[in-house]
């Protein structure tokens, strides 16, 4: 395979990539770990169309975001091998299978609400996703804490989400500064040791014949300004045709605002979309925002996906103008639009203005500790979704500035448990595929429902 060498052409076949995509798109369960994950093996392992390093940068700059951190490294290398066209595809690709895979349970909840096969099927996804995490966790720190200091800034990050509470900017924050510290103390602190360097195939591809693009002011704006109109074209015309008081003018306007500060992913800004929609809005009540979390879990593309659950129910029950059923698909829709254009937005300014300074000392040893960071990130992340699947209920125990969420261990659920472990077999000694796993495991759940009910 011979990429060509001019910037502005595709690097790779735009059909070929758009193969990949889809096929990662099926593939993308388990929340940010997992799909990283997924895209690692398939772009860097197996197709090697992109570095290892090159990941890496790509995606530490993705973690400094606001939005889904997946889609958007989804959308970056879209770019960096088939410029716009091909970050447009990806990134729609990314999340298109958990929009429609979302807007079908949600109307199955409306119109089944807590049937037990349904909850069955839901236990047996979720346990699953927590091997796959943990193997998301274990390849990412393998090729991303390639020197002791990094190690360091991972396990701190980790202690400082899970003991602290600390504020996910702030972490990222202080990691970049750590990074550059350490840039600074040992020029090749930013360059991975001879072992990681070779660890995973040589890219077929070479970093100097990926995409890149010219910058200028006149670019800029017209991306600014294209991007701005689109992202407000769905609000504007939802108050034009249905009224300035209608739910989906309030979930437009308020969702495009969740959008600029969901930094650290989706368990970052759940708390506050959850006291917003139910006590402020009314859209849903309080347990029916964890079951729209284990909705989106359960489904592939970003976790951020539940704003989607969220919208669909309050827009059901408020439809105004519309029909209930309308009105659900009307606002789910419009809430996805104004959740994930910003993500486009972002990639397509910075990104020519990133890969500038990509050989930037400083820069690359700031970006070196943030993704050192994010390894703390994606490992507390597995640690917060194990406990709250394979627990019942937990209990907030606090010592100071110290405050863990711990398990009430006499609520552990032994058949998640159980299908955890069936999960963990068969990813890390039986090397199954995600989706076989994933596949596995919806129908051992179901199968255990099946014989509780004939006992």
């Amino acid at each position: 395979m011979t990429p060509p060498a001019a910037s502005g052409r595709d690097v790779v076949p735009l059909r070929d990539a758009t193969r990949a995509w889809f096929a990662i798109s099926l593939q993308t369960f388990g929340g940010p770990a997992g799909q990283i994950a997924v895209m690692q093996r398939m772009l860097v392992d197996e197709l090697r169309w992109i570095s290892q390093q090159r990941f890496l940068f790509a995606l530490s700059f993705c973690t400094l975001l606001p939005g889904p951190e997946a889609q958007q490294l989804a959308t970056y290398i879209g770019w960096l091998l088939n410029g716009a066209k091909g970050a447009l595809i990806a990134g729609t690709l990314f999340v298109l299978p958990g929009v429609v895979a979302l807007l079908a349970l949600s109307a199955i909840y409306i119109a089944y609400g807590d049937a037990p096969w349904i909850e069955a099927l839901f236990l047996g996804l979720g346990a699953a996703v927590i091997a796959i995490v943990v193997q998301a966790v274990i390849r990412v720190a393998r090729r991303g804490l390639h020197h002791p200091a990094l190690v360091v800034i991972a396990l701190g990050s980790f202690v400082a989400l899970t003991a602290f509470a600390a504020p996910f900017p702030a972490v990222i924050a202080v990691a970049a500064v750590a990074g550059w510290f350490l840039g600074r103390a040992y020029p090749d602190f930013a360059a991975p040791t001879k072992g990681a360097q070779v660890d995973g195939p040589t890219p077929l591809i070479s970093d100097s014949d990926l995409h890149s693009e010219h910058r200028s002011p006149r670019r800029t704006l017209f991306i600014l300004v294209t991007g701005m109109v689109l992202w407000a074209a769905p609000v504007v015309a939802a108050a034009a045709l249905l009224g300035r008081d209608s739910v989906y003018v309030d979930q437009g306007l308020f969702f495009s605002g969740a959008a600029l500060v969901t930094f650290g992913g989706a368990y970052a800004v759940l708390a506050y979309v959850a006291q917003e929609a139910v006590t402020v809005y009314g859209w849903l009540a309080p347990g029916e925002m964890v079951r729209g979390l284990a909705l989106a879990e359960s489904t592939p593309g970003p976790l951020i996906m539940v704003v989607q659950f969220v919208a669909f129910l309050g827009a059901y029950r408020d439809p105004g103008l519309l029909s209930p059923w309308v009105g659900a698909l009307t606002g789910a829709l419009i809430t996805t639009w104004v959740t994930f254009v910003p993500c486009f937005l972002f990639i397509l300014l910075g990104a020519p203005y990133v890969e500038r300074l990509r050989d930037n000392r400083v820069l690359a040893a700031s970006l070196t500790g943030i993704t050192a960071a994010v390894v703390g990130v994606i490992a507390s992340l597995a640690l917060y979704f194990a406990t709250h699947t394979l627990f019942d209920s937990t209990a907030e125990v606090s010592w100071g500035p110290i405050s863990l969420d711990l398990p009430v261990l006499d609520t552990v659920d032994l058949v998640a448990v159980a299908i955890t472990a069936l999960a963990v077999y068969l990813i890390f000694p039986r090397s199954w595929s995600v989706l076989r796993t994933l596949g596995a495991c919806a129908l051992a759940s179901l199968l255990i429902e099946l014989g509780s009910r004939l006992v």
